[in-house]
C-alpha cells in the first residue's frame, strides 16, 4: 500500500545549530535505509516560506501501523508532524500499464534510491 505523507518540521527555538545538523544528517542516512528497504519511494519539496521545513513523501507499507513504525524511526520525527493520506490505484493512472512499464512504474517498484539524491526530509 502507498501513502502520501506531508511532513512539516518545527525546530524549537534555541536549538543549537550543531544539534540541528546532527539530526538532519541522521535523517538523511535513515532516509537512504528506508529507500533501500522499499519503504521510501519518493521525496518532493513544495514551495516554502522562509524558515519553513516541509516535505512530501511517497511511502510504501503493508498498512498504517507499519507506516507509523517507519515514520517513527526517522530522526526528524522529534520535531515533525505528519499528515498521512492513504493512496489507492486509480483506473486511469497512466503509470499503470499491462506490464507495469508506464511512467512512474520504477517509483512504485522501489526503483532507484531517491533519498540518496536528497539531503533527507528536512
Amino acid at each position: 500500500m502507498e501513502f502520501l505523507v506531508t511532513m512539516t518540521t518545527h525546530v524549537p527555538d534555541g536549538t543549537p545549530a550543531a544539534e540541528v545538523d546532527r539530526v538532519r544528517a541522521r535523517e538523511a542516512a535513515r532516509s537512504r535505509e528506508l529507500a533501500t528497504q522499499g519503504h521510501l519511494l519518493r521525496l518532493w519539496r513544495p514551495p516554502l516560506q522562509p524558515g519553513e521545513w516541509r516535505t512530501l513523501g511517497l511511502f510504501a507499507a503493508d498498512d498504517g501501523a507499519q507506516l507509523e513504525e517507519v515514520l517513527a524511526s526517522m530522526p526528524l520525527r522529534v520535531w515533525r508532524t505528519d499528515e498521512v493520506t492513504p493512496l489507492s490505484p486509480h483506473p486511469n493512472d497512466p503509470g499503470i500499464g499491462a506490464h507495469g512499464s508506464g511512467p512512474g512504474a520504477g517509483a512504485r517498484s522501489g526503483g532507484g534510491d531517491p533519498a540518496a539524491k536528497s539531503a533527507g526530509t528536512s
